[in-house]
């Protein structure tokens, strides 16, 4: 299974960073997992607030843990809210299911982490992921 390097990683939090500035976006947080869901890499922009952390790995968690990106998982908590919060009960609170958590795989479909975005809208956090997925030559699912 392919796997998120350490500078793959800094590449995805340096373009993510980038795109939200070009576009304006609020102070964003990123954070990268690896396929086990730990930390690869973190940074928070100056000016995000200190809280950003917990909600970029929430919604980066969330996607690894489950194999489903944060749109994937906001859907199924509409409709399914029982479902969602169990999953949150059994993973201790650390899923956030929301648009921003973008799951990255390899060419053959496995999981090599997810990315986490916040600071700004729940869709501008995905556009500033998947720059950052593309900028380091990676695919995501939003």
């Amino acid at each position: 299974m392919a796997e998120i390097s350490s500078s793959k990683a800094r590449t995805i939090i340096r373009k993510a960073l980038a795109k939200g500035r070009e576009m304006e976006f609020k102070p964003l947080s990123v954070v990268v997992l690896d396929a086990g869901g730990h930390v690869k890499a973190f940074e928070r922009e100056d000016g995000a607030a200190p809280g950003r952390f917990a909600i970029a790995h929430g919604k980066a968690y969330g996607a690894v843990m489950l194999g489903m990106a944060g749109t994937a998982q906001m859907a199924r908590a509409e409709q399914q809210a029982y479902f969602m919060a169990a999953v949150n009960g059994v993973y201790g609170g650390q899923v956030v299911p929301v648009p921003g958590g973008v799951l990255v795989r390899d060419k053959k479909g496995a999981v090599m982490g997810a990315v986490g975005v916040t600071g700004d809208t729940s869709d501008n956090d995905v556009v500033a992921a998947m720059a950052g997925l593309d900028g380091a030559g990676l695919v995501g699912e939003a």
